[in-house]
């Protein structure tokens, strides 16, 4: 069984805007995260721009707003608007482990979460927003995407409150 680490990054490619270097992993992605395999079979026999249409028609289309989102913040209170200071709120614990953002996501993005995650062993952030997570993996499931497989391996893998930690 492979570790968490390995899950958790290996969810954060598949939550990330699908491409070529997405493709090339899949076969490793499928073998050393098993738990996604469902969305690795998908992502593997289905062309590269229906993926791209399908996960901007899930996270970015207007269409969608917010209801299907992947910043951790707006998950906070159900239906609320972060205001803006509640993505900072994340990057504290970056900063504690010595680790910047780099890109035009905040620090709030799940797949940043998840590889943040993934390099240090510190699954805090990801305990705290279980139950935002729990949110978004329930409407992804009744929206019948692949991506709900995703959110399923990583909820599996969150310790419960109070099991968190830095520890490896």
């Amino acid at each position: 069984m492979p570790s968490d680490a390995v899950l958790y990054q290996a969810a954060a490619l598949c939550l990330t805007y699908p491409d070529q270097a997405l493709c090339a992993r899949l076969p490793l992605l499928r073998e050393a995260a098993p738990q996604l395999r469902t969305f690795a079979d998908h992502a593997a026999v289905t062309p590269l721009a229906e993926l791209a249409a399908h996960y901007v028609a899930v996270f970015a289309s207007e269409d969608v707003g917010d209801r299907y989102g992947l910043y951790l913040s707006r998950w906070d209170e159900e239906g609320a608007r972060p205001d803006g200071t509640a993505a900072a709120r994340f990057e504290e614990p970056y900063r504690v482990h010595g680790l910047e953002l780099a890109g035009q996501e905040p620090p709030d993005f799940l797949p940043a979460v998840l590889e943040f995650t993934a390099r240090t062993g510190d699954t805090d952030l990801l305990v705290c927003h279980r139950p935002g997570l729990e949110r978004l993996r329930s409407r992804l499931t009744g929206l019948g995407t692949p991506y709900a497989s995703v959110l399923d391996a990583v909820c599996a893998a969150v310790p419960a409150a109070g099991a968190s930690g830095t520890g490896p």
